[in-house]
């Protein structure tokens, strides 16, 4: 693990000092903690986009989103499927 200095104003740190004995931790713990949860969200939201944007389902019930439902209808009925 790495040492990490931060700066932050009198009321944020006592108010940090409160609130890990509170938790029965340390500050340096708790923003460790904070840190890890942050990174996590992030990827998980980073993952998540990624899949969105690669998702080739569109708005219309799961048909691909570059066939226009005009489009579709004409060439089942070329099929005579319609």
């Amino acid at each position: 693990m790495k040492n990490l200095t931060i700066t932050v104003e009198d009321s944020v740190l006592e108010w940090a000092r409160i609130e890990a004995a509170r938790r029965g931790t340390s500050v340096s713990r708790m923003v460790g903690d904070f840190m890890a949860e942050m990174q996590r969200r992030e990827d998980a939201y980073e993952r998540a986009y990624l899949a969105w944007r690669t998702d080739e389902r569109g708005w219309d019930g799961g048909q691909p989103s570059s066939a226009q439902p005009a489009q579709r209808s004409a060439a089942l009925r070329r099929k005579g499927q319609a």
